[in-house]
């Protein structure tokens, strides 16, 4: 059994969520620089199963391609270049790193964790993956 691998693509950072063998749980991965992603996952899909990606998807308030979804798309093509046999999902991914700030806010992390830019896109990415996880493409 195969995980399903989460990713918050960022231009400077990504943040990388995973579930448990079972597909139960999402929980945060890393967060890695973007230029050593493509490394990173290859080296991650070496030790571990991984079943799909899920990609998420920034777009605006009014539903249209957000500053960086050319970027993203240009990841997803890398991805599907060196993954071919991956399905690779996408999922909208707006107001996550709103949503993971008040994550970290309710569960008592300290104000300068909360700072690390890092943990909002692990948050983000484990946030993506949830939605995922709720959506009807989902199957375990």
């Amino acid at each position: 059994m195969g995980r399903i691998l989460a990713i918050d693509y960022g231009t400077k950072r990504t943040g990388l969520a995973v579930t448990d063998p079972l597909k139960i749980i999402a929980t945060a991965l890393d967060t890695v620089r973007s230029h050593d992603l493509m490394d990173y996952l290859k080296s991650y899909a070496q030790r571990e199963a991984v079943e799909a990606f899920v990609v998420g998807l920034p777009k605006q308030l009014d539903n249209s391609p957000s500053a960086i979804t050319p970027q993203v798309e240009a990841f997803v093509k890398h991805l599907r270049k060196n993954f071919p046999d991956t399905p690779i999902h996408r999922v909208d991914e707006r107001f996550t790193s709103v949503m993971a700030q008040q994550v970290m806010i309710d569960s008592g992390m300290k104000k300068k964790d909360r700072r690390e830019k890092g943990n909002v896109d692990k948050i983000s990415a484990v946030i993506i993956l949830q939605s995922f996880m709720a959506g009807p493409a989902f199957t375990r």
